[in-house]
């Protein structure tokens, strides 16, 4: 699953995925395939306004695509996310994809892959608070013993 979360696309296939879409936007209608196929690649990006757009047409056609659709698009934004570092978002995906196909093993596995990044960015945040207070508390002490100087 790892993989698959920090696969970058190559630069030429984004590009044609760009021009399809450009060119079917230009006159008038994109199809959902287009769009989707553009929308994998923007997410795939190493660029993080790529993504950013990715996910927003991806969330464009979970919500008016067929039951398939939505499937594939529950899944490509719970990865979008998950690269954007938005674990919550992610995580809130990838389990509405696992309350339609409760045995999809890809979404499990990504899920499970969600759960371990939040947990360990959580003890790094907590550690970082820590740190903080520790050295908020220094200072404090400090400028109370400055004060009474």
């Amino acid at each position: 699953m790892e993989t698959i979360v920090e696969e970058i696309v190559a630069v030429e296939v984004l590009k044609k995925h760009e021009q399809l879409y450009n060119a079917e936007l230009a006159q008038g209608r994109v199809t959902v395939g287009t769009q989707f196929q553009y929308a994998w690649c923007l997410v795939r990006s190493r660029y993080r306004d790529d993504m950013r757009r990715g996910v927003v047409l991806l969330e464009e056609l979970l919500h008016g695509g067929s039951p398939q659709v939505q499937r594939d698009c529950l899944f490509y934004l719970a990865i979008g996310y998950y690269r954007l570092k938005d674990y919550t978002k992610s995580l809130k995906y990838v389990q509405g994809l696992l309350q339609i196909e409760p045995n999809n093993r890809q979404g499990a596995e990504l899920e499970r892959l969600i759960k371990k990044k939040m947990k360990s960015d959580g003890l790094l945040g907590m550690a970082i608070v820590g740190g903080a207070a520790v050295a908020l508390a220094g200072l404090v002490g400090a400028g109370i013993a400055l004060a009474k100087k």
